[in-house]
């Protein structure tokens, strides 16, 4: 005979499993210290974001003017990192200009927790790498959103007024950059996938999965467009290592 559970104990188990779930993903807001070290690997890059046509985010003032300036020379020195941390901590940062953002991002973790529920339980024939706990780290500063594959981290840029960049709803871009943390290993490295495709990818795989969730997001014109001729439904993306690997052979 199977004991009984009580009512209590099952309400209980309930919740937990509501809580893990409710768990993948950690909002951040930096210190001074963090977006200042951000800050400056910004302006070390300065002349590479410009030539690309980069749109980035920088404090306004002389000092950074000067700082971009030294960067395209190959100038920089520690005392220059220490001028701008003094400069962020005294004159730029303030932690208020951060909570907008946050909280758009907390009001949207229920949609962003079930689709990387969906994620998890897809039958994919090729490893998505997925974590436990996905940290989403808020700048200001910098030419947008990036990822981390090794650590499940994700930098995203907001503005005081809590807005992002190309989306309102922070779940596009969260979900499009954790999409990217999922491939990386699998499919862009194995195969050796350059920028254009790789974005192509992410685009197709997101708009395919979760168009329904995510009826703004959009696919980008990044003008390589091969994979589009094998992913048209959700179904074509179990088999996306096929696929890729097919093309990954025509170069």
């Amino acid at each position: 005979m199977r004991p009984k559970i009580g009512i209590l104990t099952f309400l209980a188990f309930l919740i937990s499993i509501y809580a893990m779930s409710q768990n993948s993903i950690v909002v951040n807001i930096p210190a001074a210290d963090s977006e200042s070290e951000y800050i400056w690997r910004t302006i070390q890059d300065i002349k590479f974001f410009e030539e690309k046509n980069y749109q980035v985010n920088l404090p306004e003032g002389s000092l950074i003017d000067d700082l971009k300036v030294k960067s395209k020379s190959g100038e920089l020195t520690n005392e220059d990192y220490e001028r701008l941390k003094v400069f962020v901590q005294d004159s730029v940062y303030d932690k208020t200009d951060y909570q907008k953002g946050y909280q758009k991002i907390e009001n949207q973790l229920e949609l962003i927790n079930k689709m990387i529920d969906e994620i998890n339980q897809s039958n994919f024939n090729w490893n998505f790498k997925t974590f436990k706990t996905y940290k989403v780290n808020l700048t200001m500063y910098g030419p947008g959103g990036s990822y981390n594959p090794d650590e499940g981290s994700l930098l995203i840029l907001t503005n005081p007024l809590g807005g992002f960049r190309n989306y309102d709803n922070p779940a596009n871009t969260i979900i499009h950059e954790i999409t990217h943390i999922g491939i990386e290993d699998s499919i862009i490295t194995k195969y050796k996938i350059p920028h254009a495709l790789k974005e192509r990818i992410v685009d197709t795989f997101v708009f395919l999965n979760f168009n329904t969730y995510l009826p703004d997001y959009r696919i980008q014109d990044m003008g390589d467009k091969r994979t589009d001729q094998y992913l048209k439904t959700k179904e074509d993306l179990k088999n996306l290592d096929n696929f890729v690997k097919l093309i990954a052979q025509e170069n």
